[in-house]
């Protein structure tokens, strides 16, 4: 029976072990550690991987919990935020970009939360799923991007590996292709944002309209 609990509460645990990792690799690339930028990385992967692990174990076992709703989006949304806050720090990622997929977070939780006080649950759609994809590809990419870049110009020579994109400043191989893969994840935040509004709105905009809703209703009192 003691193991059977343990198991059952796995994926709330690997949630949480995910929302501790966080600092770790904030630490990892903020103190820039001997390879932080390898230790970064298997960091990262590790809690992304985490991410898939505990919705599977969760679907899987019949054991999806109030808890875990609340975990698992609050450890993606510290992890990605985390990280790409880390990388503008270390003038890897665009400031602008950082803010709008984290603001896109912010606003979103808050929709979320809105829906859950209206006894809602509104579902994530497969641009969010996609969205999640674009940024762990970017976010991989511009942690190990400029380390890869230079082992492969040392050892084959080829401009490739040096200059990727010439913008207003050089863009090496695989840190170019980060920077474009984060352009694919802001591209598709906004867009999930809208789609998860428009969700939101066909959904609970009837109840504000017509006062019926928790917002526009009178305040509990004790």
């Amino acid at each position: 029976m003691r193991s059977r609990t343990l198991a059952m509460n796995l994926p709330n645990f690997l949630s949480l072990v995910r929302i501790l990792m966080v600092p770790v690799l904030v630490v990892v690339l903020m103190t820039k550690v001997t390879n932080h930028e390898v230790i970064g990385v298997v960091v990262f992967w590790v809690a992304s991987i985490t991410d898939w692990l505990d919705g599977y174990l969760a679907r899987r076992w019949k054991q999806v919990t109030t808890l875990g709703k609340l975990l698992d989006p609050l450890a993606d949304k510290l992890l990605v935020s985390g990280a790409l806050i880390s990388l503008v720090e270390l003038n890897l990622a665009p400031a602008w970009m950082t803010f709008v997929i984290v603001a896109r977070e912010f606003a979103i939780t808050g929709l979320r939360g809105i829906a859950s006080e209206e006894g809602l649950t509104i579902p994530a759609g497969p641009v969010g799923k996609w969205k999640m994809g674009f940024q762990v590809a970017a976010i991989s990419c511009l942690i190990l991007g400029p380390r890869l870049d230079y082992w492969l110009y040392e050892w084959t020579h080829k401009e490739i590996f040096h200059f990727f994109i010439q913008l207003n400043r050089p863009y090496t191989f695989f840190w170019g292709m980060g920077i474009l893969l984060l352009w694919g994840a802001v591209i598709l935040a906004i867009w999930s944002a809208i789609s998860y509004f428009h969700g939101f709105w066909k959904v609970v905009g009837p109840r504000i309209m017509a006062g019926n809703s928790h917002l526009t209703g009178p305040e509990d009192s004790e």
